[in-house]
């Protein structure tokens, strides 16, 4: 069987009731109000189950010929009383149940949605967003409706039919022998239906996430799929895995079918054995013919527990799988965490270092050669870097070590004398801001993305530093906006320009005031005549800022204090711009590389 994409092959599948008890936690605080509910629903399966009583009763003792009629009233009386009470008991489970079945899935959705603001960005690398998407809502959705109903209902049926059972074996051993025997090629199949079901199940949510990866990817590539033309191609794809899925449906389904066939089927041939053998007992006079009515009415209550058991544990199958698919999530450690006893320099200056920096990706063999290797950098206090190389050399991955993004393999990454490993998480990324080349913003207004990592400040002083963020970054067109600032962008922020986005993202980083600033190229966008005044501005704004920019553009190169050159996983070589051109023959040749691509990129904006 393939594995869908964006998680982990199973190994070591729990078992029904490893996986359930894992809710224990969660349940506890609600369990009073779920026992209660669970009363209500076995309250009122027994008071189904008396119903058949009253009518034994109505046919030995009213119907008789010496049967007083009066006693006719007093069963209706009965009957009606039992059944308007069980109504009031199942509508009284409902209430006990819904209310703390909602909260808990909330509070697990809640639970998942921290753990994977936690996660590294390693693990999302390697998970797509449908699969994560399908474990948050759908899954958790199927937990919510198995514990408000198809848990208790489980039990009560078990319940129920066990109490019918044994009430038929009251009326007559041979014919609650005979009904309990069709109990047996049932728990037969019973025991391949559970593994069989099982399995479907969880390849059809794995492909349900898998299919709304793909339609999350289409919706954000839009642009690109109409561009290439390409929507033939997406559309076919997708019909393909959509058929999938479907098949996988129509196989679950032809397994329940299959199993409910027999559940429904065997009964129903018991009773017709019954039927045979109770007439032959009544007219034996070993069965009276209000016990074989009781027997008759019981089997015709127990109908439907016995039937909606095969469903109900179909139910409990498949929410066991989704707890499975919820669990693998929650199990990932997160391995990327502030330690036990986190350091915080005295006074925070932004003195950045890189010493023996070594680095792979987590996915990579440990023979492979790593995409950083002995990487040795100084960046003072205040002091803008640039960093240049040819492409694939591992410049954008380095700046993401800086804020543990990712975790170093070898070496370390200090900021003021400490090892970015011993400071505490949150401080640290309060430290150092990061504006990427790939723009991400928020579906919410341009105001709250650009403060979305800025301090907490007065009214006044917030407002204030939003102006500097903007005038520093040169967006300004934010203002001119239908709303201004309060304007709220669509999702990613596809309906502004890349400039656009760009320039908010750098307002972003400005407005969170870091001591280290970590640009990945975010000006690509931007013409040169706009990159230039963003520089400048940033050089009086950040002055006191350590700057360590990805550079692709001569100019940007020139403005900085220092470059350092990435070559084959090393700092080949630090100095001046103009230092690099007298000495290196390398850095000469990514330069002109880089001029003749910032050329290109001219030419096409013309």
């Amino acid at each position: 069987m393939a594995v869908p994409q964006g998680h982990a092959p199973n190994s070591g599948v729990p078992t029904l009731s490893q996986t359930f008890s894992r809710l224990a936690p969660f349940v506890k605080p609600i369990l009073p109000r779920l026992s209660l509910g669970f009363l209500c629903a076995l309250a009122a399966g027994i008071i189904a189950l008396a119903i058949p009583q009253v009518l034994a009763w109505l046919v030995n003792n009213v119907l008789q010929p010496a049967g007083e009629g009066g006693n006719l009233w007093l069963a209706v009386a009965l009957v009606g009383g039992l059944g308007v009470l069980e109504a009031v008991l199942v509508f009284l489970r409902r209430q006990f149940v819904i209310t703390p079945a909602a909260r808990l899935e909330t509070q697990m959705r809640v639970r998942f949605y921290g753990h994977l603001q936690q996660l590294p960005v390693a693990f999302h690398d390697r998970w797509g967003s449908g699969q994560l998407l399908s474990r948050s809502m759908s899954d958790l959705n199927l937990l919510r409706r198995w514990l408000a109903f198809g848990a208790l209902m489980l039990v009560v049926s078990t319940v129920t039919v066990a109490t019918g059972v044994i009430l038929m074996f009251s009326s007559s051993w041979i014919l609650g022998s005979i009904y309990l025997a069709g109990a047996i090629p049932i728990a037969i199949r019973a025991f391949h239906f559970r593994n069989t079901f099982r399995a479907a199940s969880r390849l059809s949510q794995d492909q349900a996430g898998d299919l709304a990866t793909a339609v999350e990817e289409s919706v954000h590539g839009i642009r690109v799929i109409k561009a290439f033309g390409r929507g033939k191609h997406m559309y076919d794809g997708f019909r393909d895995r959509a058929k999938q899925l479907r098949d996988t449906e129509i196989v679950k389904a032809k397994t329940l079918g299959g199993f409910l066939f027999l559940v429904v089927s065997v009964p129903e041939i018991t009773l017709a054995a019954g039927l045979v053998a109770g007439l032959w007992l009544t007219a034996q006079g070993q069965l009276s013919v209000g016990a074989l009515v009781a027997y008759f009415a019981t089997a015709a209550v127990l109908a439907g527990p016995v039937e909606g058991m095969g469903m109900l544990l179909g139910m409990t199958l498949t929410t066991k799988t989704a707890l499975d698919r919820h669990f693998e999530v929650m199990d990932t450690p997160n391995t990327i965490a502030s330690p036990a006893n986190p350091l915080t320099p005295d006074r925070p200056r932004g003195h950045l270092e890189l010493r023996q920096v070594q680095f792979r990706f987590p996915d990579a063999t440990d023979d492979s050669t790593p995409i950083l290797q002995r990487v040795e950098l100084d960046v003072g206090p205040g002091e803008t870097m640039a960093l240049v190389g040819m492409t694939g050399t591992g410049k954008s991955t380095l700046l993401h070590l800086v804020p543990r993004l990712y975790e170093v393999t070898g070496g370390a990454v200090l900021i003021d004398g400490i090892d970015v490993r011993q400071w505490d998480l949150t401080a640290l990324r309060r430290e150092v801001a990061v504006a990427f080349e790939d723009t991400i913003l928020f579906s919410s207004s341009i105001r709250d993305n650009i403060l979305l990592g800025a301090p907490d400040l007065p009214a006044r002083e917030m407002e204030s530093l939003l102006n500097e963020a903007l005038d520093t970054a040169q967006a300004g067109f934010a203002r001119a906006l239908p709303q201004g600032l309060d304007t709220v962008i669509g999702e990613e922020g596809l309906s502004l320009s890349g400039g656009q986005r760009q320039r908010i993202a750098l307002a972003r980083a400005i407005a969170a005031k870091p001591r280290v600033l970590i640009l990945d190229d975010p000006l690509s966008a931007l013409d040169v005549r706009t990159e230039e005044a963003v520089t400048e501005r940033l050089r009086r704004t950040l002055a006191g800022t350590t700057t360590l920019i990805v550079a692709h553009r001569p100019s940007t190169v020139a403005l900085a204090d220092r470059v350092a050159l990435l070559r084959d996983g090393v700092i080949d070589d630090v100095g001046t711009h103009s230092e690099l051109l007298g000495r290196n023959d390398h850095y000469r040749f990514v330069i002109a590389s880089l001029e003749e691509e910032s050329a290109d990129n001219l030419h096409q904006e013309a």
